[in-house]
């Protein structure tokens, strides 16, 4: 018995599908995490407009969200790995285009002559800011389509009983990246940096930290094209599903939506999970690389903090896998409760956090909780929903998330033009504790248990199990 997953695993890591998945996947998730330390940096230098930063994040965010459920319904009617690739170069275009304008901005402080009008109506920050905004939407955009073709390539390349171990070795994977990528790209930014301690013109602060910029999103781009030709070796097992009328999506998505409703402890969930993330998901997106840049110690520390929070995340990974199963016999809906209402107790720690390493040891605990209750939240709705809606179920999900914290992202870059950045961590932890103990006070959440079949779809009656 102890055997058969080393021999699953043995047999997996000697798939070539696998290895070229694994390799591909790999790389594009390390430059992932430069564009998202990169992207953020870029717009506070360029212009230290919280407002622009927080639209910035919203604009590639919300088309992501938007388009994901059209984008689930491409990938059913075309192949998978073709939609995947499309979207490899679309992103790889984007991040190279972004590079060579940061590299180019620079020039233009000091450009005066030989078409003057013409490369001051190009590349001036206000315009390079428009083409930032441009750009990040491309990039949700490609994101909407490639997210779910990356989710739905793995049954046609992988066997069956392999794809549990599979998806678990990639997802841990992938919080080990949160942890390297933001380190490697605060190495990047930090050997960029301007020698002079702090400068009062953005424009000037830029052009120190260009270099480092342009190279993190050229890797990410790089980091594109070689996962798109590592793709190109991976051979699907059987042929390409089988097409649906479109009329039969819209239709799938409406009862994936209404078996939601029905169920009322997972609607209950759903509409606690989108409160929380309206309120405070996007906020985090927005506060943090601020704290870096106005509080602490620039950019070596956004690096720090984000591979801090990733380290942690891993940790309660690794936790909910050990001990998760003894703690299923709890109540799962005060499990979620009470880890919400102690990060909230952290979150107003970082309203007083003056320094990189009390900031990162905050976020590390974060991530601890965060990561623990992933793995629990996705072990509930997996034993709770029938396996022909579990797709439907899991695109609904994380469509909540993708959908709210956008918003929360525009809103909180308004909000920091007025008030402090530790007033918005200390509201942000009151508002979490809060919706905690109304939650756990005011309605059946507290009741909701982990021991549930996937029967339990069908469940229409107002009691929590």
């Amino acid at each position: 018995m102890t055997s058969k997953p080393s021999s699953t695993r043995s047999a997996l890591l000697g798939n070539p599908n696998f290895k070229w998945l694994l390799r591909g996947g790999v790389i594009s998730m390390l430059g992932d995490q430069l564009t998202m330390v990169a992207l953020p940096w870029l717009v506070l230098k360029l212009t230290g407009d919280t407002m622009a930063l927080g639209l910035v994040i919203a604009l590639m965010s919300i088309p992501r969200a938007a388009f994901i459920l059209i984008g689930g319904a491409v990938v059913d009617r075309y192949s998978p790995k073709r939609v995947l690739m499309l979207s490899k170069f679309a992103n790889a275009l984007l991040l190279a285009l972004l590079a060579m304008l940061v590299l180019r901005q620079p020039e233009t402080l000091t450009l005066s002559l030989l078409g003057q009008l013409k490369l001051e109506l190009v590349l001036t920050p206000h315009i390079t800011l428009m083409l930032i905004y441009a750009l990040a939407f491309g990039i949700g955009l490609a994101q909407a389509f490639g997210v779910p073709s990356a989710t739905a390539i793995m049954p046609q390349a992988i066997p069956a009983e392999a794809l549990q171990a599979a998806n678990g070795m990639l997802m841990g994977l992938r919080q080990l990246s949160m942890l390297l990528g933001p380190m490697l790209a605060a190495v990047l930014l930090a050997w960029s940096a301007p020698d002079s301690a702090g400068s009062a013109q953005h424009s000037t602060a830029l052009m120190g930290d260009a270099r480092g910029l342009a190279c993190a999103f050229a890797l990410d781009s790089l980091s594109f094209l070689i996962s798109a030709w590592t793709l190109s070796r991976v051979r699907n097992l059987q042929v390409a599903p089988a097409q649906h009328a479109a009329a039969s999506v819209w239709r799938s998505i409406g009862d994936g939506l209404l078996m939601v409703w029905r169920d009322v402890p997972l609607r209950l969930c759903f509409i606690y999970w989108g409160t929380v993330s309206l309120f405070i998901g996007g906020a985090m997106q927005v506060a943090l690389p601020v704290l870096a840049n106005r509080v602490l110690d620039g950019a070596s520390a956004f690096g720090i903090l984000l591979a801090a929070n990733g380290a942690g995340t891993l940790l309660g990974m690794a936790g909910a896998a050990l001990i998760g199963a003894r703690l299923r016999s709890t109540s799962f809906g005060s499990m979620i409760l009470l880890m919400d209402g102690l990060a909230g107790v952290l979150v107003l720690g970082l309203g007083a956090a003056d320094n990189a390493w009390l900031a990162g040891a905050l976020l590390l605990t974060l991530g601890v909780l965060s990561g623990y209750v992933q793995i629990n939240v996705f072990t509930w709705i997996q034993q709770r929903v029938a396996p022909q809606m579990m797709g439907r179920a899991m695109s609904i999900f994380m469509f909540i998330f993708m959908g709210l914290a956008p918003v929360s992202a525009a809103a909180t870059g308004w909000l920091l033009t007025l008030i402090s950045l530790s007033q918005l961590f200390v509201g942000g932890g009151i508002i979490l504790i809060t919706f905690a103990v109304l939650a756990y006070l005011l309605t059946p959440i507290r009741r909701i248990t982990a021991n549930t079949s996937n029967t339990n779809t069908s469940n229409t009656t107002s009691t929590a199990q």
